[in-house]
């Protein structure tokens, strides 16, 4: 999911650049929530993955 977030980002910069501004933020947009779902994806792994471990 990480490297979603990145391709968006280099999207939107890409974009950003060329003047597409619209583009550049759906894209900017998009990057940001797929990051911060791996944020509460990574958290939620480390704390069951701790929890359950023998």
């Amino acid at each position: 999911m990480l490297r979603w977030t990145v391709t968006f980002i280099i999207l939107a910069i890409i974009a950003a650049l060329l003047g597409f501004g619209g583009i550049a933020a759906g894209a900017a947009s998009i990057a940001k929530i797929l990051f911060f779902v791996f944020l509460v994806l990574f958290v939620l792994s480390l704390i069951f993955g701790k929890r359950f471990r023998p």
